[in-house]
């Protein structure tokens, strides 16, 4: 009789090789990286599509302001002018309306800083990515 040197094996069970192993690794992180992207791609489309909605409304408003604006300018020279020289009431308003305008300038500016174009959940998939390849390794 000669002894078997092999390892026992389960009956049916096929056994992959390293190299298959291997293979199917690296098909798996480039599926897992393919779905990344996909999932970034669509939270900056969403990102963008909400700032371009945000956008449009905000130069709609602007506009309908900046005319409603001018028509209360014209009457506050207007009213003041009875009180005095109508160039002195037209320098008054338009002060005044510089410093609003000022104002709504540094909060605009203040608002858009807050926006963050970093694609929040797919950096997190990503870290969570990360540790999991690591544990792999």
């Amino acid at each position: 009789m000669q002894a078997r040197s092999q390892t026992p094996r389960a009956e049916g069970i096929p056994r992959e090789s390293v190299g298959q192993l291997l293979s199917q690794l690296a098909n798996h992180v480039a599926a897992l990286v393919r779905e990344e992207m996909a999932l970034a791609k669509q939270e900056f489309r969403e990102t963008f599509r909400s700032l371009g909605l945000g956008a449009t409304i905000l130069a709609v408003g602007a506009l309908f302001g900046l005319i409603s604006l001018a028509t209360l300018a014209a009457a506050a020279v207007i009213g003041l002018a009875q009180f005095m020289a109508a160039c002195y009431a037209a320098l008054i308003v338009a002060g005044g309306l510089a410093l609003i305008a000022g104002g709504a300038a540094v909060i605009g500016i203040n608002r858009l800083r807050r926006t963050s174009l970093r694609p929040e959940q797919t950096m997190q998939t990503l870290e969570e990515d990360k540790e999991w390849f690591k544990g792999l390794t």
